[in-house]
């Protein structure tokens, strides 16, 4: 009986402190969507007029993200500063794209929204401006349905993607949702050229948008990484740049144990998808082992390719030629980053229809091969792993 007593406390202990936490979590909600409401009210009194002409500007607290909205309809512009600063979003906009371009020199961006047609200065040049000022800030072309064609030839120019009118309001809510989880899942694989040489057991508390590079480890030009054995007895796997620009590794094709290499020939593969891509020996040697651990879980180079998560060992004969000319400590780090403003290089290099003088975006992201053609991935491959 006291059990049964006790069981029931607890459970309306719980659904009383749920009914609590919904209750709350409703009043929160309104108390928010007032914030926002009378920030959209002042938004139509406030004057900003010093900063550009035609500006409106509409701050809520803890915004979703900043938005700056152009478009030559007024009735546009409202619509876009109803739906969204409602839903939590602060929203400037203007109506003329030279107003756009002064604004992102002054202040900071997610997104900005330009009509297409537009008098003067239209969305395609609005697209040029701001990714060649502010390349960070995503842009989005509101298009009508007769120049969505247009609009996808924006997008060879670094426009995002574009939202069509007329649209609703869960039409656009769902849109610009969709567009900042891209944006996030962006940043989060953003890489900063930084190359750290480690000193901890494990290379896995190094952050992960930085390159990293074991104290001790040699590495090869064609990124691989050796740590050398008393006995002679080499590990072998792919270093940090390598994964990093490759992605998410699906298989290992692991060598033969036994099989005789020499430094500079094949001497395993990495395939993701239909991809293989060949890493070459550091070393001359037999392989004497493979690590089976990895060729069940090859998901553990997401958190490090050194250390635990070798490829294999070779026997190593001739040492005392090849270490020479492996890379360690500061050479190995002017190696990575040579290699890093190269690939930045060659990637702006193969930007399919470049706009003629535009500065495209030089940053790197993580799993960056993945989103290249066969031609180009195969292109990367002999510039920095086929060596």
């Amino acid at each position: 009986m006291v059990v049964l007593f006790l069981f029931a406390s607890v459970v309306l202990f719980v659904l009383a402190d749920l009914a609590v936490r919904s209750l709350t979590q409703k009043m929160n909600d309104k108390s928010r969507k007032r914030e926002r409401a009378e920030a959209l009210a002042v938004s139509l009194t406030l004057d900003v007029s010093r900063e550009a002409p035609s500006l409106k500007r509409a701050e809520v607290k803890d915004a979703v993200a900043r938005i700056l909205c152009v478009d030559d309809e007024e009735v546009i512009l409202d619509s876009f500063r109803k739906i969204l600063v409602l839903d939590g979003y602060s929203v400037d906009t203007v109506l003329t794209g030279q107003e756009a371009l002064g604004l992102i020199q002054l202040h900071h961006y997610d997104f900005v929204f330009t009509d297409l047609k537009m008098p003067t200065m239209d969305g395609l040049e609005v697209v040029k401006a701001v990714k060649h000022m502010r390349p960070d800030i995503d842009v989005v072309i509101i298009t009508g349905f007769a120049t969505v064609e247009t609009a996808v030839d924006c997008m060879k120019y670094g426009a995002m993607d574009y939202v069509q009118k007329p649209f609703t309001e869960d039409e656009l809510l769902a849109f610009v949702k969709k567009a900042l989880i891209r944006r996030q899942d962006r940043i989060q694989k953003l890489l900063k050229p930084n190359v750290l040489i480690t000193h901890m057991p494990e290379a896995d508390r190094v952050r992960k948008g930085e390159f990293s590079i074991p104290g001790g480890a040699l590495i090869s030009a064609g990124h691989c990484w050796a740590n050398v054995a008393q006995d002679g007895a080499v590990k072998v796997g792919l270093d940090d740049f390598a994964k990093k620009l490759l992605g998410p590794v699906d298989a290992i094709e692991f060598p033969s144990i036994g099989m005789a290499v020499k430094a500079g020939q094949p001497l395993f593969s990495v395939r993701q998808k239909k991809r293989r891509v060949p890493f070459n020996a550091p070393v001359s040697g037999r392989v004497a082992k493979i690590n089976a651990v990895l060729a069940e879980d090859t998901d553990a180079l997401e958190m490090t390719p050194y250390q635990k998560n070798w490829v294999c060992v070779i026997d190593a004969d001739n040492l005392a030629v090849e270490v020479p000319l492996l890379k360690i400590g500061k050479s190995a780090v002017a190696l990575f980053e040579e290699d890093i403003d190269r690939f930045r290089r060659v990637m702006k290099e193969m930007a399919p229809d470049a706009p003629e003088g535009a500065a495209l975006d030089d940053a790197l992201y993580r799993g960056e091969m993945e989103q290249l053609d066969d031609a180009q991935s195969e292109r990367m491959v002999k510039e920095f792993f086929a060596r």
